[in-house]
């Protein structure tokens, strides 16, 4: 495995005082869902559907994801690679410097850590922003000194309508049973193939079967050479389509018959 410096892992600690610890909801037993957090929004039409959700690869991990009723969603939102709208929501994972951001956009409505920046348990978001449902599924990262920082990022799941997506984020480890529990049925999941960093190609192929969502949308593949080995190991699983353009709006009625790999241009 390769590891960015023990400097770089300091950075990423670094970040924790940025995030005071009432942006963090209570644990909740998997599988529930419990009463949430809600915040009234106006409702903006962004052209689509009632039933349609907008995704946009903005580059390395990060996905500009967009409602019905206008809200807007940047994944593990950094200092490097945004999207060009300020969103309403921001997830953030700590495993590296371009997976979070120090100085995130103040007018950033709700963001949210997956961690836990006091330190005293996992992070525990489960919250109804207008029309799109958030919530978080701990994760354990490894430290540069090889030992584990355990619940030190989180997958992250975007409920809209019927549809459900998942974010695996910087994940370094298998799925186990809870985690799936926790997940529940994933529609869309996008996730990291770089085979290094994150988990082992291999073991993203497993999480993959394990999943079986509809569509899986590669990201933090580093170019192309890394993404073509990933889908050399995979083409006799699922069928790949790919799309010219870093942006796709998908729909319940609309998600492909079979398990199916979709890849947006990006790195």
């Amino acid at each position: 495995m390769r590891f960015l410096s023990r400097a770089a892992m300091g950075l990423a600690l670094l970040l924790a005082p940025a995030f005071a610890p009432s942006v963090l909801a209570q644990a909740n037993e998997p599988g529930c869902r419990p009463e949430m957090a809600s915040y009234r929004l106006p409702i903006q039409r962004v052209n689509l559907a009632k039933d349609e959700v907008r995704l946009t690869f903005i580059g390395h991990a990060t996905f500009l994801i967009e409602t019905p009723g206008g809200v807007k969603v940047a994944t593990d939102y950094n200092d490097y690679v945004r999207p060009p709208v300020t969103p309403d929501i921001a997830t953030m994972n700590k495993a590296h410097s371009t997976h979070y951001s120090r100085a995130p956009d103040p007018a950033i409505k709700q963001v949210l850590p997956g961690w836990d920046p006091s330190g005293k348990g996992p992070a525990a978001h489960d919250l109804t922003f207008g029309d799109m449902r958030v919530r978080n599924v701990p994760t354990n990262i490894r430290t540069y000194s090889g030992g584990t920082d355990f619940d030190g990022n989180s997958m992250f799941v975007f409920e809209v309508g019927e549809l459900c997506i998942a974010h695996l984020g910087h994940l370094h480890h298998p799925l186990e049973p809870g985690h799936l529990r926790a997940l529940g049925r994933v529609d869309i999941v996008l996730f990291p193939v770089d085979g290094s960093y994150t988990l082992d190609q291999e073991g993203m192929l497993e999480v993959l079967k394990s999943l079986q969502a509809r569509v899986m949308i590669p990201m933090h593949f580093f170019g192309g050479g890394t993404l073509n080995r990933f889908l050399s190991r995979s083409q006799d699983l699922w069928p790949v389509e790919r799309r010219d353009r870093p942006e796709i709006v998908l729909s319940k009625a609309a998600l492909p018959a079979k398990p199916t790999i979709i890849v947006l241009p990006g790195h």
